[in-house]
């Protein structure tokens, strides 16, 4: 997901910086022994932009996961989500899967 988010940026020409670019994932396994699985994982984005490219990312946030290979292939077996906190200019948003920006 975070290469399928970096080319959504880039191909929306979105100037991001990228030694700041960063995820950060967690997950949650169950089972006991030797019979365990992952339930679910969660992305958090955290990335700078410039003020004027805020609603793109937006978009690019939105519709990610359904250009990336390895979300698709294990969608229907691991609950996969994300949010991100996009730094843009003295304006901090926090974009959260299928909800609306909240700016802090």
């Amino acid at each position: 997901m975070y290469g399928t988010l970096r080319g959504a940026l880039a191909g929306r020409k979105i100037t991001f910086d990228r030694e700041s670019y960063k995820a950060t994932v967690e997950g949650r396994i169950v089972g006991t022994g030797k019979t365990i699985r992952i339930r679910s994982i969660h992305v958090h984005y955290d990335l700078a932009v410039p003020p004027d490219a805020v609603e793109a990312t937006e978009r690019a946030l939105a519709v990610h996961v359904q250009g990336c290979p390895a979300h698709q292939s294990v969608k229907d077996a691991i609950r996969i989500t994300w949010d991100a906190t996009l730094r843009a200019g003295d304006r901090t948003v926090t974009v959260r899967e299928e909800s609306h920006a909240t700016s802090a």
